[in-house]
């Protein structure tokens, strides 16, 4: 008997050892699935996945060749600025003229003095590799506020695409820093931060005139916020930021500066458009397909106003009053109303882009995952939204576009644009009546 006893004495450790060792193993399965399902762990995801860009980076950076695109045109650009000419219409490069605002000047400036008067490109590629590992962190930052997103998309987002890596280290646009200087505005707008965000906001406009695709959102939300006369001050940020920037080239030829900088109706080249290939080349250049693009662009925002973010049960020129003075008292913004609300207006004009180029991409990169994830519509499961990033990423990559892949690209964005009408509403109609009522 004792024995028996001492045999069950020397089993039971055993077997409580491999219980407990069994119950390790089956938690540390489940919290490895809820780090990938569980948008609570974003920052703990995004952690990783920065350190693994930090390495892919830089391998990209010191193992795929360099390609010249814009890089000597920015210098020479900016080296007419540093040799005294203050005159736009004066101011060229190998690809052209100088398109775009004052900060774009200021900054490259910055970045031909670090580079040996742009000679030195391994320093600029560590640069902008810099500048894409702050973007991420910044994207990383919205996307832990929003809390919609699961942490396993973020590996599509990071790790996957060839292009957006090629757009910041292999080519050296100025996309990237426009987008990084939005994505700033964007952290200082969740923080309540509504004057920095602007000035943030302005900033990233007089890199590249692109970030105004976010400005119908901006202006919905300032106007939720604080109504016609509380968002002047707001706007006029914006407004004075532009003019003191571009001040040395408005006193020399201001008509020059402004028609240059902010040229609406400049001219794309159909050989290089992602999006119209499938098009005849003369309706491509047709000012008649041009103001129809734009007038859907404009109907569509106004829908989305309207029907979506505006869900107050009050007229839409209710925004235009006091927020103190309104039927239903506007609550404080949520992130993902703010979120919501600016990834959905630059969408919109995506969507309805008169061309876009490769480097165009960043533009709305980073936001797909929460344009695709945060509201969804029932029918559109995690593998058809990941066939869409998938198919959205294969178009982009296709080089030279072709009908086949601009048919798909225009596709993605449809079924993108769907959910975003069908799905739940950031703007809740419900939850302000019943505060009303209360």
């Amino acid at each position: 008997m004792a024995a028996g006893l001492r045999k069950r004495g020397r089993a039971g450790p055993a077997t409580r050892a491999a219980g407990l060792c069994g119950q390790w193993l089956r938690r540390a399965w489940q919290e490895r699935r809820l780090l990938l399902l569980e948008p609570r762990y974003t920052l703990l995801v995004a952690a990783c996945l920065c350190l693994a860009e930090v390495g892919i980076t830089f391998w990209v950076i010191h193992r795929v060749a360099y390609t010249e695109i814009d890089w000597k045109a920015y210098m020479a650009q900016v080296e007419g600025v540093i040799n005294g000419t203050y005159d736009y219409t004066q101011l060229q490069g190998d690809t052209g003229p100088l398109v775009y605002p004052a900060g774009f000047v200021y900054i490259f400036m910055g970045l031909y003095y670090a580079t040996g008067r742009g000679t030195d490109i391994r320093m600029a590629q560590h640069i902008f590799a810099m500048l894409y590992l702050a973007t991420l962190l910044l994207v990383f930052l919205i996307y832990h506020q929003t809390c919609k997103v699961p942490p396993f998309v973020f590996f599509f987002m990071c790790c996957a695409s060839y292009r957006v890596h090629s757009i910041f280290v292999l080519r050296l646009f100025n996309d990237p820093v426009a987008m990084a200087l939005l994505f700033l505005s964007i952290n200082l707008l969740l923080a309540r931060r509504w004057g920095w965000g602007c000035c943030c906001f302005s900033l990233a406009v007089s890199v590249k005139m692109s970030v105004l695709l976010f400005a119908p959102g901006l202006l919905f939300l300032l106007l939720v916020q604080f109504g016609f006369r509380g968002a002047l001050p707001k706007l006029g940020i914006c407004a004075v930021l532009q003019v003191l920037l571009g001040l040395p080239f408005l006193l020399e030829n201001p008509i020059g500066y402004l028609s240059r900088s902010f040229d609406l109706g400049r001219q794309f080249l159909f050989r290089w458009t992602v999006n119209w290939r499938f098009l005849p080349e003369a309706l491509f250049l047709h000012r008649a397909f041009h103001l129809a693009l734009l007038a859907a662009h404009l109907t569509l925002l106004f829908l989305f106003a309207l029907c979506r973010w505006h869900r107050t049960g009050e007229s839409i020129l209710s925004l235009l009053k006091d927020p103190s003075k309104r039927k239903v008292p506007p609550q404080p913004l949520t992130p993902n109303q703010i979120i919501s609300t600016l990834f959905t207006s630059n969408f919109i004009g995506i969507c309805f882009s008169r061309s876009l180029h490769y480097q165009f991409y960043v533009w709305y990169f980073h936001t797909l995952p929460y344009l695709l994830w945060a509201t969804p519509a029932r029918w559109l499961t995690h593998l058809l939204r990941l066939l869409v990033l998938g198919l959205i990423e294969l178009s982009w990559n296709t080089y030279p576009s072709t009908s086949c892949s601009s048919v798909a690209l225009h596709i993605c964005h449809a079924v993108i644009l769907l959910q975003l009408w069908l799905g739940p509403q950031p703007f809740p109609k419900s939850i302000q009546h019943s505060k009303k009522a209360h």
